[in-house]
C-alpha cells in the first residue's frame, strides 16, 4: 500500500496532531500524520499529570517560556470552541526549608518576567487558606494553572484534520526512511510505504531515531526516565484542593512530586523521576535490550551518571520503597499516611542529553534540507503544543514553501 502526500509528520502524540493541524488550517497542503501505536496520545501525552502550566518556570527568553505562555492562551480558547473540559484552578509552589527561599524567589521572578499577572508571595498562614493541609514557611501563588486531559484535546485535533482532508495512520511505525531528490519515502513496519516531499518530526520517545533514519545527525540522544505516580484514596481526597508543587531542584529539568487535582476526578501523587530501561518503559520490569545497548553505548549517559548518580539511586530507592515516596510526599502534606495511596500510573519523559551528559533543558528543534525534527520536548510541550504548532507551520510555509490556504 502506498500513500503519497506533502508532508509526512511522524508522531502522532499532541506536538504532532498541533502541528498537522495547524499546517492543513492555513495551508493548501496534504498532511499525512505516522503514529506508530493503535491511537494517537498513547506515550507522553496520554500519560503526564494533566497540568495546564503557567510559564512560571522556565527561563524568560527560552523556547519554553515563549511557547508556554502564548500556548497556555490558545489552548484554552482551543478547549472554549471545542467543548473540551478543563478547569484554571490555581496551584500553590510550597518552600519547606531555608535552602529553597532564594530558589523561590527566582520562580516568582521568571514568573512575573514571562507575563504571569497575580503571581505573588505568601507565608504559612496564606499557604493553608488556599490548601488547609500544606505545610510550608513560604509559597507562591499562581492563578494561572490549570487541569485538563490532553487526550481530550489530541482527540479533537486528530478529528479536525481528517476533516481538513489529510489524515492521521495509526499502526504506521516507521521503520526506514529513502531520502530522494525528488522526495522521502517512509517505509513503514506493516509494509506501508508513504512518500512525501517533506518530513517533520514529532516522534518524541524515537525523535532522534527518527534523525537518524533520515540521514541528520540529532546531536543528541533521548535518554527515557519514568515518572511513577500514586493515586489518593477518594475518602482522602480532602487533603488536596487543587495542585500543590515543592520548590524544584534547579539542576534538573524535573519538577518534584507534587500533587495534582485531575479533571475527571481524583487526586494524584508524584511522579518521581527514575531511569527506564525501555523507551515505551511504563514498569519497573519493562526493558529492552536495543534501548538498554543502546543507553549504555552513549558516553553522554556514563556522564551523566556520573554528575547525578546520588540523585539517581534516591530515585530508584522511592520507586520501589512506597515509604520513602511517602516521606518525600509528606514534606508537603504532612496529614497523608501510606495507606492513604494506592498505586496509579506512570509516564515516560523523552529527555534529550548530549554527549557532555547535560539534560537538554530547552526545547530542541532543528532545521535540515525539507526536514524539521522535534528532538527534545517534554513538560511544558502539552500546554506549549498549539503555539509548536504554529511555529513549526511557520517554519514550514518559508522553508518548504507552501501556499496559503483560500
Amino acid at each position: 500500500m502506498k500513500v503519497q502526500a506533502d508532508i509526512a509528520l511522524i508522531g502522532g502524540g499532541i506536538v504532532g496532531l498541533a502541528t498537522a493541524y495547524t499546517l492543513v488550517r492555513d495551508h493548501a497542503v496534504r498532511v499525512v500524520v505516522l503514529e506508530a501505536e493503535t491511537d494517537v496520545a498513547r506515550h507522553q501525552t496520554g500519560h503526564n499529570s494533566g497540568v495546564i502550566h503557567s510559564g512560571l518556570y522556565y527561563k524568560p527568553g527560552s523556547l519554553k517560556a515563549q511557547n508556554c505562555t502564548r500556548g497556555r492562551t490558545m489552548l484554552l480558547d482551543f478547549c472554549r470552541a471545542h467543548g473540551i473540559a478543563h478547569e484554571i484552578c490555581g496551584k500553590v509552589v510550597v518552600a519547606t526549608r531555608e535552602d529553597e527561599l532564594k530558589p523561590l524567589q527566582t520562580l516568582e521572578e521568571r514568573g512575573r518576567a514571562n507575563g504571569l499577572d497575580g503571581v505573588r508571595r505568601i507565608g504559612p498562614a496564606e499557604i493553608k487558606e488556599y490548601e488547609p493541609e500544606c505545610a510550608g514557611i513560604a509559597g507562591l501563588w499562581v492563578p494561572q494553572t490549570g487541569i485538563i486531559d490532553f487526550k481530550d484535546v489530541a482527540a479533537v485535533l486528530a478529528r479536525l484534520i481528517g476533516e481538513a482532508g489529510s489524515e492521521v495512520r495509526t499502526g504506521h511505525r516507521v521503520v526506514g526512511i529513502a531520502v530522494k531528490a525528488d522526495g522521502m519515502t517512509m517505509t513503514c513496519a506493516n509494509g506501508a510505504e508513504v512518500t512525501a516531499r517533506h518530513i517533520i518530526n514529532c516522534a518524541g520517545l524515537q525523535s532522534d531515531r527518527i534523525a537518524r533514519l533520515a540521514g541528520v545527525d540529532p546531536g543528541v540522544q533521548i535518554i527515557p526516565f519514568r515518572g511513577e505516580y500514586y493515586e489518593i484514596k477518594p475518602e482522602r481526597h480532602h487533603l488536596v484542593r487543587n495542585l500543590i508543587y515543592p520548590v524544584p531542584d534547579p539542576r534538573f529539568p524535573f519538577l518534584g512530586v507534587h500533587f495534582t487535582r485531575m479533571v475527571h476526578g481524583g487526586v494524584e501523587a508524584g511522579p518521581n523521576a527514575v531511569l527506564a530501561f525501555r523507551r515505551e518503559g511504563y514498569t519497573r520490569s519493562s526493558f529492552s535490550l536495543r534501548d538498554s545497548a543502546q543507553m549504555a553505548g552513549y558516553r553522554g549517559f556514563w556522564k551523566m551518571a556520573g554528575k547525578h548518580w546520588k540523585t539517581g539511586m534516591g530515585e530508584f530507592h522511592r520507586s520501589f520503597s512506597k515509604p520513602a515516596f511517602v516521606t518525600a510526599l509528606q514534606r508537603l502534606l504532612p496529614a497523608l499516611r501510606e495507606e492513604d495511596l494506592v498505586p496509579g500510573g506512570a509516564g515516560v519523559r523523552a529527555q534529550a542529553v548530549v554527549p557532555d551528559g547535560s539534560l537538554v533543558d530547552d526545547f530542541r528543534i532543528e532545521r535540515a534540507d525539507r526536514m524539521i525534527h522535534v528532538l527534545n520536548a517534554p513538560s511544558p510541550a502539552a500546554t506549549s503544543s498549539l503555539s509548536i504548532g504554529a511555529t513549526l507551520s511557520g517554519w514550514a510555509r518559508e522553508q518548504f514553501s507552501l501556499k496559503a490556504r483560500g
